[in-house]
């Protein structure tokens, strides 16, 4: 199957493509001290990941953006490779440790918050250290119990 935007060349998006699978769960909340490694790789089919050399599948730990309908234990495939605008979900590294936000426009000044009411926003110029890393292309999510081997 091909797919392609009006006005761009026809793209071969068949086939699968592997992309890496990061050992350590991506913040959905406050950051915690983890170090980020690759612990393997899963295979998506190539229209799900465009950019395979610049998209990574995190496993999301915490409820933070529960309102995006992003859960504790879901999938989040990240593309580093696009520019992140007002709205979008990110993966921001907040002092050093990744974190998923919704990047927001709040007055004249970005800003990130998480999909919760009952938690702040935060101003990027507010944070001493901070770096849009990539954008939330989805998230995958089990609808059923899953076997403790997949945990």
């Amino acid at each position: 199957m091909s797919l392609y935007r009006v006005g761009e060349q026809a793209a071969d998006w068949s086939g699968l493509v592997r992309i890496p699978f990061m050992r350590t769960t991506l913040c959905a909340g406050f950051p915690s001290p983890a170090e980020d490694f690759i612990e393997g790789a899963l295979e998506l089919p190539r229209w799900l990941a465009p950019n395979p050399a610049a998209t990574f599948i995190w496993r999301v730990r915490g409820w933070c953006m529960k309102g995006a309908g992003i859960h504790d234990q879901d999938l989040a495939v990240v593309d580093r490779s696009l520019h992140p605008g007002p709205g979008a979900v990110v993966v921001a590294v907040v002092h050093g440790e990744m974190s998923l936000k919704r990047l927001v426009l709040d007055g004249n000044r970005l800003a990130l918050t998480f999909d919760n009411p009952e938690m702040p926003a935060f101003g990027l110029e507010d944070l001493e250290e901070c770096q849009i890393w990539g954008v939330l292309l989805f998230s995958v999510r089990w609808h059923h119990v899953r076997p403790s081997a997949v945990r």
